[in-house]
Order: C-alpha cells, then structure tokens, then sequence
C-alpha cells in the first residue's frame, strides 16, 4: 500500500506506476513522471533514490524530456526502477513520506499537469492482429467464404504509418480532405472525407538495445523489447482508403493523426493479468512460435461524446484478449527481415473487436458498413463520425481491490480544411 491515497476506482494505484512525460505552468520544461492516485511523482526530483547497482550510473536519463533513454537501458533497468519506485512509495518507507519538504517538490496533482508524448517515436507500425476485426471487415467487402486473406492466418498482417503525426490524448483531429470514389461509374472526386471512423487500439513501446540492422530479435528474446502499453486511436477516412488502398494499402486514410494514451503502463504491471493466447490454426512458421501465455485481459471501451447529448454514450465494449496475433509474434516478424527496430517505436495492434456487436471496435462495424445506424438516445444516431463529435476511449485491468488502467484517449473531430 503506498502513503499515497488512491480510490479503488483509481487506474493509478501502487500495482501500476505508469510512466509519462508532463509539463506544468509554473515550468513549462517536460520531465518524466509516474503517475500514482492523482498525482504524478517527478522523477528528475527524486533520480538520487535511484541508487540500485544498474541505475545508480543511469540517473541521468530521468532527467531527459522523452523516456528514450530509460527505454534504452533494457529489462533489468525496467525491473529495478519499478522495485524502487514500489518502496519509495510505500507507506512502510519513511524517505518520501516523511520529508515534507521533498514531497512538495516531488509531487504534482495531474489536474495540473499538460501531458506531452512520452517518447521520440522514431518509426510507427500498426498491425492487423484481431481475427473477429478481420473477419467482419473481410465479410462486408467480400463475403463470408472469402473474409480473410489467404496469408492473415500465417503472418501478422501490418503497415508502416506515420510517425510524426502521432499525437497525445486530447488533440483535436481535423478531417482529411482527399480524393474518394463514391460511384464506381463514374471519375474520382476531391473533398472532405464522409466516412470519417474511429478504431480500438493498443500499441507497445520498443525498448532495449536497438538491433543492428541485418539482424532479427528471435521470438525468445521479444519480450526483453516490449517496454509498456498504451491506448490507442488509429483514425481512419474509410472512402479515402476505398479508393486508395489498392495495391499497398493504407496512406492518406490513415496520416491525418494516430491518438496514443499519455502513460505507458509496464510489462510488469499487466503480468498479473496474463491470459490463455487465442488458438492458431494452422500453426504458425517456427519463428512465430511461443510456447507461454503472452495475451492480456484488458477492459476496453469506447464512449462517444456528441454535441446533441450532454453525457459520454458508451458504444463498445471490448478486450484486448481477442488479439489472435500476440506482441512477441509482431515484434519478432517485424524484424525477420533484419529491420531495425529503436527504443520508442511504436506498434499498433490494430482494431480489437470482440464476438457480439457491442464489442466491434470501428464505426464501420458497429454500424455494418452504414447499413444499421448506432443509436445513442433521444432520437440521435451515428453511422461514422461528424464534425464536433469526440471519441474517448477507456481501458484497464481488474485486480482484487484495484485497477491497473491506462487513463482515456481522447480526440474530438474538426472540420476540414477549405481548400
């Protein structure tokens, strides 16, 4: 138990110690915190506790803007400054609770804090890992027989996007405009993006060494890479990819912005929650092989907030255990090739959609292609997102008498631009 007092309904107890990047009024330079309760513990404030035999040579790199460099040092630096943490926090442990003065220092209320992108995201990748995702998609374009491409069951499907138009929760996300072919008969046109949707993501931060490039991170050495999770919202312009995407796939559908949650919780702290990987048939190529659990049981959901209706409306309710691809697997097919793969890279795990229709995590599920609008009370309905509406999303891990959560991902869409 920490001398920090944290509300059961908190996603920020001593179980989870999420790291992120702030900046308050008062000094506007961004320094690495963890979050515990409401509050966020500055970490350039306290980098002399950090005095354990690999970090003690290391404190600097609390002191950076980004967590590049921490994300660097490796597993066994993650673990330490985790098990510090754990006892400087605790209420057994007199050298923060009881100097007051440190503690004035230390501590910030996250009410006061602007968050900032926790790391340099040198290289974004997203993957296409949820079969129920793919399954629904690949039905509505092109039927039940055909739903899934011949290599989905093989391979983690993915695409490289665009990292410098990652950004934190909160941002606004202005509509694409772009060219769309709405009638197949007929030229393209050029203007505001119609089919503007929202999907249910995680993605995980790279850390440790970099490997070289020509070289691969074996599928048994993956997990030492796999810094921490955040939520995710991978925007998409659903008639701008249409008529795009043919043959490589997702571009300008996808570039207008990609929504990350600011703190990155642990490998550590989800290991509590570690569940049963999904069934694959047929059995993936030796390199995709793990033999251990790696798929986690994360409460996902996503709630709209439209300008017709004061409150929040809940639309999804999903899980990050419907992954069918795990995070070792992407990661390890990733760099079989002998990519290199950075500390701060991120990877997006693709839309998570459950078994039942309130689990689909798209507005082009939930509404089947806008076939079935999603109704959200007094009279108000969406097939894919208007100019004004905002997306939260929500996710955490139940524990006996507490949560490990990620916070919310945020965005509100904005006009597009006149052109």
């Amino acid at each position: 138990m920490s001398f920090i007092a944290v509300d059961p309904e908190n996603d920020f107890p001593i179980e989870n110690l999420p790291y992120g990047v702030f900046s308050t009024p008062q000094n506007n330079r961004h320094r690495i915190g963890v979050a515990i309760g409401d509050q966020i513990l500055d970490l350039s404030v306290v980098k002399h506790l950090f005095d354990g035999p690999i970090l003690k040579n290391s404190q600097h790199v609390f002191e950076e803007p980004t967590l590049n460099s921490f994300m660097e040092l490796g597993r066994p630096a993650w673990k330490e400054a985790r098990g510090t943490l754990q006892r400087i926090l605790s209420a057994e442990e007199p050298i923060l609770k009881d100097n007051a003065d440190l503690r004035a220092k230390a501590f910030v209320l996250q009410s006061k804090a602007e968050m900032h992108l926790p790391a340099r995201i040198g290289d974004y990748t997203d993957f296409y890992s949820s079969k129920n995702h793919a399954y629904n998609v690949g039905c509505m374009f092109r039927g039940p027989e055909n739903a899934l491409m011949p290599n989905w069951t093989h391979l983690p499907v993915g695409y490289h996007g665009r990292a410098s138009s990652v950004v934190i929760s909160g941002t606004p996300i202005r509509r694409p405009n772009g060219q769309t072919r709405p009638d197949e008969t007929q030229p393209p046109n050029f203007g505001p993006c119609r089919l503007m949707d929202m999907e249910l993501e995680m993605a995980f931060f790279v850390g440790g060494p970099s490997n070289m490039l020509g070289t691969n991170i074996p599928i048994q050495e993956s997990e030492d890479h796999i810094f921490g999770m955040v939520l995710m919202n991978d925007w998409s312009a659903r008639d701008i990819q249409k008529w795009e995407y043919v043959p490589l796939g997702p571009f300008l559908a996808k570039n207008m912005g990609t929504s990350i949650s600011p703190w990155i919780v642990t490998m550590d702290a989800l290991k509590p929650f570690i569940t049963e990987n999904m069934k694959q048939e047929p059995t993936p190529l030796s390199y995709l092989q793990h033999s251990d659990n790696y798929n986690f049981d994360i409460n996902l959901n996503v709630f709209l907030k439209v300008p017709e209706i004061t409150d929040p409306v809940l639309v999804s309710k999903s899980n990050f255990k419907y992954m069918y691809w795990t995070m070792k697997q992407q990661l390890a097919h990733h760099t079989i090739t002998g990519c290199n793969v950075n500390s701060g890279d991120l990877m997006g795990s693709g839309t998570i959609s459950g078994t039942t229709p309130d689990s689909f995590g798209s507005m082009l599920e939930l509404c089947w292609k806008g076939t079935k609008p999603v109704e959200l009370g007094n009279g108000v309905t969406r097939k894919f997102l208007q100019d004004g509406d905002e997306v939260i999303m929500k996710g955490h891990c139940q524990g006996n008498g507490y949560r490990v959560g990620f916070g919310t991902c945020t965005g509100k869409v904005l006009p597009a631009n006149k052109l």
